[in-house]
């Protein structure tokens, strides 16, 4: 059961429904919310109770097409229900993401909520060696529709572009938060940091913006109550370069050829071998960084900058092993990542089928 009083129906104010609200973002963004005197009422929606208090949880699974009967009072819904996680299959996780924003705006339309905020990432905008620095918020999605989760996010950036035809009544705006960082993160992103060494692809400067959770709460907050139309960007101001990054994490480098790089990353995958498919490997080898002037506009400033959120994200991953993006132990992690293209593709491979005989 909830912890706090819910606060009494206010007679004026909008009804906020926010989905994943027992944790993460979805849990800062309820407890946000439920302290402002505007919102008549807080609808948390989740498939377990949380703890956040002065707010009215709905225990509910988004994907069921049922939702719609839970929804019969509120008047925005904010959808941070997401799956992230690298070791999820992708099949299981598209579901999850794009089944679950398809739900969540026809129960909308169906229970004749006015606006659904639906939150995706900017890494629908691509990263790539040619992209500008940063990018406008209105700058075309240039991600690859593949398997990764930037496919995911394509597509209910596709359902949202299309709701106004087959929702007619539902405003649907799209957030798209940088590289995310903070406690429970866990993301293709994070998981480069856990690598003994970094690294990077000859001939390209990666710039690195990140976006704490607390400030994407911060940001769906102004959104939600500044009315501020999409699709927003979020992130930190600015950006890191590589230097920076190596002085932040202690970490140094390690170059490759684009082509070894993303040829390794794809056999890697392909062979059941690591989680994420090449194409993620552009989110750490090539820029993405946001322009955030709808967000700014709006008076809108975030808390962490890209240092504090990197920080952060090295704080989450002290004492994990990754190899393109999948968990190893310490020992096979250093082989994997020791100098010269040769070594770090073969000793990559060996550490990983290593660490998987251990798991068995």
């Amino acid at each position: 059961m909830a912890t706090g009083k819910v606060r009494p129906r206010r007679s004026k104010g909008p009804v906020v429904a926010v989905t994943g609200a027992a944790t993460g973002a979805g849990r800062l963004l309820a407890a946000r919310l439920a302290e402002r005197e505007e919102i008549r009422k807080i609808v948390a929606i989740d498939g377990h109770r949380g703890d956040v208090p002065g707010v009215t949880w709905r225990v509910f699974d988004i994907r069921d097409p049922l939702l719609s009967g839970r929804l019969s009072d509120v008047d925005v819904i904010v959808n941070l229900d997401l799956e992230r996680s690298p070791d999820v299959d992708h099949r299981e996780r598209r579901t999850h993401n794009v089944r679950g924003a398809q739900t969540v705006v026809t129960a909308a339309a169906a229970a004749r909520v006015r606006r659904v905020v639906l939150v995706t990432s900017a890494m629908v905008y691509g990263a790539g060696p040619g992209n500008e620095v940063p990018l406008s918020e209105d700058a075309p999605l240039l991600a690859e529709a593949s398997t990764s989760i930037a496919g995911d996010f394509l597509e209910i950036e596709d359902l949202a572009a299309t709701a106004h035809l087959t929702h007619p009544g539902v405003e649907v705006t799209v957030v798209r938060p940088a590289a995310l960082a903070g406690p429970g993160v866990d993301t293709v992103v994070t998981r480069h940091f856990e690598a003994p060494r970094l690294l990077s692809v000859k001939g390209s400067t990666p710039g690195w913006q990140f976006c704490h959770i607390e400030d994407l709460a911060s940001a769906l907050d102004v959104v939600v109550t500044e009315n501020v139309p999409g699709p927003v960007a979020v992130g930190c101001e600015g950006w890191l370069g590589p230097e920076e990054v190596a002085e932040i994490t202690g970490k140094r480098a390690f170059e490759l050829p684009a082509s070894l790089t993303f040829g390794m990353a794809q056999r890697l995958h392909r062979l059941g071998m690591t989680p994420a498919p090449a194409t993620d490997l552009h989110y750490v080898a090539y820029p993405w960084v946001v322009d955030c002037a709808r967000l700014r506009a709006a008076g809108w400033k975030p808390l962490y900058d890209n240092a504090a959120a990197l920080r952060s994200v090295m704080e989450e991953t002290a004492g994990r092993h990754a190899v393109v993006g999948r968990r190893v132990g310490g020992k096979e992690a250093t082989i994997a990542t020791a100098a010269g293209a040769t070594v770090a593709a073969i000793g990559a491979a060996a550490a990983i089928r290593r660490a998987r005989k251990r798991r068995r």
